[in-house]
């Protein structure tokens, strides 16, 4: 793996272990073990205020297995730009990736500094393929596209992986004109894969929980409807079913002999294809 314009000796004084950070957080629902006790606090006072949300956690991390694995095997995708990548865990899009294709070429994104640390030691590609790691904010799409070109080839499809990040973009941000400008620069048979957490009446609980992680940590959300959500994908073919709960989207088998869908979770997810 190489790492673009980041300095491993400079990044340290930037991690904040005085307040709860999303990432670390996450890594805490997930069972991980790279978050500090203010984020384990602050994501235990969260579950008690949506019991769920570990399962949604688990959710979104399944959803990008299934995404990456149809994108490899079935479309023949062999190009990854994964931004918002979080801390390593267990089924890492290059890890699912290039164990169909182990030429697979990825390039992580994130702006958080532990995850630039751990992805410096665990995010480690195949022999035959690569991945490049990029310090920088979803919000910096210029300086993320020119570095990207260093690994990945922009006149072949790219699958982009927007997973729980574009949360973090206040509507007075243009988040739909950010995700536009990132797919405009990919070729036709590129995809989009995004998740994002869901505001609906009957998920309040979700809607007290992120207030509470509004007032407590770091960086803010912000909410948006399942329609909402969907319209990142205008101008997309859509791929069945749709914008669904991660937990529904393409779920693999698991032998219950009732054939229910699996219980929703607030991560409604999608994957598109660009014409």
């Amino acid at each position: 793996m190489t790492s673009s314009d980041a300095q491993p000796d400079s990044i340290a004084h930037r991690i904040d272990t005085t307040r709860p950070h999303t990432a670390r957080i996450w890594n805490y629902w997930l069972g991980g073990k790279d978050n500090y006790p203010v984020d384990e606090a602050a994501g235990q006072q969260i579950r008690e205020l949506h019991p769920g949300i570990s399962d949604y956690a688990q959710a979104d991390r399944a959803f990008l297995g299934r995404a990456v694995r149809h994108l490899t095997a079935d479309v023949g995708i062999r190009q990854f730009l994964d931004i918002g990548t979080g801390l390593p865990t267990a089924n890492n899009t290059h890890e699912v990736a290039q164990r169909v294709a182990p030429k697979t070429r990825i390039v992580y994104v994130d702006n958080d500094p532990l995850v630039l640390r751990h992805a410096q030691a665990l995010l480690t590609s195949s022999a035959e393929g690569s991945t490049d790691y990029i310090d920088a904010d979803l919000r910096d799409v210029d300086h993320i596209l020119e570095l990207a070109a260093k690994t990945l080839d922009f006149t072949q499809p790219v699958a982009l992986m927007l997973l729980g990040v574009v949360i973090f973009i206040g509507d007075d941000e243009d988040p739909y004109g950010l995700v536009r400008r990132l797919l405009d620069a990919l070729p036709s048979g590129s995809h989009l894969v995004l998740s994002h957490t869901i505001t609906r009446p009957d998920m309040a609980d979700v809607d007290e929980a992120v207030a509470f992680w509004n007032a407590n940590g770091t960086p803010r959300l912000n909410q948006r409807t399942p329609e909402q959500v969907t319209r990142f994908f205008d101008g997309l073919e859509l791929l069945d079913p749709g914008v669904v709960s991660c937990s529904r989207w393409r779920p693999e088998d698991t032998g219950d002999p009732t054939g229910g869908d699996p219980a929703e979770v607030a991560m409604f997810g999608g994957v598109g294809r660009k014409r």
